[in-house]
């Protein structure tokens, strides 16, 4: 049995699906049964309950899951390990990004690392915080960024990179832009353009307008901002954005108006995975992330 033989016995556990695991490894189904079946006979016990319908874990399976993750991640940071030895300064980082986030808040870091460091091949992909935290649990990304991130210190190293508070947008067209600031009273009878319901700014958003005696009026849900900004551009209803983002609002129908107390903000972090050796790109980003 070898490395090789523990990945394919790992795929085939999380889908419990020959033709998915064949599908995703890039082999075919009849050659990764083949390595399945001599496992079995290696170890002398079934992995899988094997039914027309369904395939199952058996307890030896199980048993060599556990077991097979622990040894796969072992082998994987080595792997790193040995490649920043052998390749100094070369490697890949994988970054996620949440929508509501974009370029605003991480440009300007990603440009800094591919001004010092070229040779490192950058991948960005913008999906929500829950597919970020899932894929640094299981090793598809290497760092984070993510929202409203307190609840994450226990199971991923963290680092704080901003609190930026929440601001009112509006269109020019309605009675608050004269304002030149706003309390949540002030908007209680107003439409909402709103985060979805998996952002964590949408449940604090929420939460604050009971505190006020309200529940809001959500009329739009949205994960990209440009969208939301349009949305208020059309008279839709009112929106609120981290001040970061409405800085750079360019379009003169819409203003920006500061909370009196600002009660809601949002709270940047970079998240990464906790007792894992970290290659040397993912190293360099937090460094100077966290500079």
């Amino acid at each position: 049995m070898d490395i090789r033989h523990l990945e394919y016995f790992t795929e085939v556990a999380k889908h419990l699906n020959f033709t998915k695991a064949a599908s995703t490894l890039h082999i075919s189904q009849p050659s990764l049964s083949k390595t399945v079946k001599s496992m079995e006979e290696e170890l002398g016990v079934p992995l899988f309950y094997r039914s027309f319908r369904q395939l199952e874990l058996t307890d030896a399976g199980k048993a060599l899951l556990a077991n097979a993750n622990h040894v796969l991640h072992a082998y994987q940071n080595l792997t790193n390990e040995l490649n920043d030895v052998m390749n100094l300064k070369k490697g890949e980082i994988r970054i996620g990004i949440p929508p509501i986030i974009g370029a605003a808040f991480c440009s300007s870091i990603i440009s800094q690392y591919i001004d010092l460091l070229p040779s490192i091949n950058v991948s960005l992909t913008e999906v929500g915080t829950k597919t970020i935290k899932d894929g640094i649990h299981d090793g598809t990304l290497d760092v984070g960024f993510v929202c409203n991130h307190t609840e994450y210190k226990k199971k991923y190293e963290m680092v704080e990179l901003l609190k930026d508070p929440l601001m009112l947008v509006v269109h020019q067209s309605h009675p608050l832009y004269k304002l030149e600031s706003v309390t949540f009273d002030d908007i209680k009878n107003e439409a909402f353009v709103m985060y979805r319901q998996d952002f964590s700014l949408y449940d604090r958003i929420i939460d604050v307008c009971k505190s006020h005696h309200f529940y809001p009026k959500i009329v739009c849900e949205s994960s990209q901002k440009d969208f939301m900004i349009e949305m208020v551009e059309a008279k839709l209803g009112i929106a609120l954005l981290p001040s970061q983002i409405c800085k750079r609002i360019s379009n003169n129908d819409i203003k920006s108006i500061p909370f009196q107390n600002p009660q809601i903000h949002l709270e940047l972090g970079m998240i990464w995975k906790k007792d894992n050796y970290l290659p040397f790109a993912v190293r360099e980003f937090i460094s100077l992330a966290t500079k």
